[in-house]
């Protein structure tokens, strides 16, 4: 019988970045404009993103080999291509990079009108949009131009879908974005909306943090969590750990 879905999943955030870097200084700093120097698709690794990513290809690079990544998705986004390929140089994938499947269902959150804007710029140039926010919560919320955690997860049960359908019974890498390794989560283990915003209430998903599953076809899902924000294989080489938000406090 053909597999439905891959024997393994691991559910990778990309590296540091320097919009992460960025997006801290402004906050501490109380200003309203995060500055990322242009597009977000275009925001690269930061100095330390690129060690996070190295360590993680060398802890992948200590599987053995049949059980390493065979085939690996990204996000177009160029940090989580960046960390995908890091990854691949530190030994960790089976799969050479022109092999990689960029997928832009992958993508970042949209955050629109409210893109590059910290806390504090949001509630200066768009209160309306914070006090919606706070009225409709995250899961629901959508500024103009962008997306609500809902909009996320309907690009991503295409995804889901286009998986299962091309990679049932194969070893499956996953590189993208806080926002989606917490939206996958809602999906692959059928949480309800007070649930997985539990869980990001607890804390952010670590840059290159690993979430991983395993099929289990006695279970309904069939995919059933192994590990969640896993990051030994960073501690283990002494690398920093980092878990910032990628969006503005308050828009993510």
């Amino acid at each position: 019988m053909t597999q439905r879905w891959p024997s393994r999943l691991w559910v990778v955030r990309h590296g540091e970045s320097s919009g992460n870097v960025a997006r801290d200084t402004a906050h501490a700093a109380r200003l309203t404009h995060i500055d990322t120097g242009g597009r977000d698709v275009d925001v690269p690794l930061s100095g330390l993103g690129e060690q996070q990513s190295r360590a993680l290809g060398r802890w992948f690079a200590g599987l053995p080999r049949d059980a390493q990544p065979e085939v690996v998705l990204t996000s177009p986004y160029r940090r989580a291509v960046q960390t995908a390929v890091l990854i691949h140089g530190a030994g960790g994938l089976r799969v050479d990079p022109a092999g990689f499947l960029q997928d832009e269902r992958l993508r970042e959150k949209e955050f629109g009108v409210l893109d590059r804007l910290t806390r504090y710029g949001i509630e200066q140039h768009h209160p309306d949009q914070a006090e919606f926010r706070r009225i409709l919560g995250k899961f629901y919320h959508r500024p103009p131009g962008g997306e609500s955690w809902c909009d996320v997860i309907l690009r991503l049960r295409s995804a889901l879908d286009t998986i299962s359908l091309h990679h049932g019974g194969a070893r499956v890498l996953i590189v993208a974005h806080q926002v989606v390794v917490l939206c996958l989560r809602y999906l692959l283990e059928r949480m309800t909306e007070d649930e997985i915003l539990r869980i990001d209430a607890e804390g952010d998903v670590a840059n290159c943090a690993v979430t991983e599953y395993a099929q289990d076809p006695g279970q309904a899902a069939g995919m059933v969590l192994q590990t969640y924000n896993f990051v030994v294989p960073l501690q283990e080489q002494g690398t920093q750990v980092t878990a910032e938000p990628d969006a503005p406090i308050g828009a993510r």
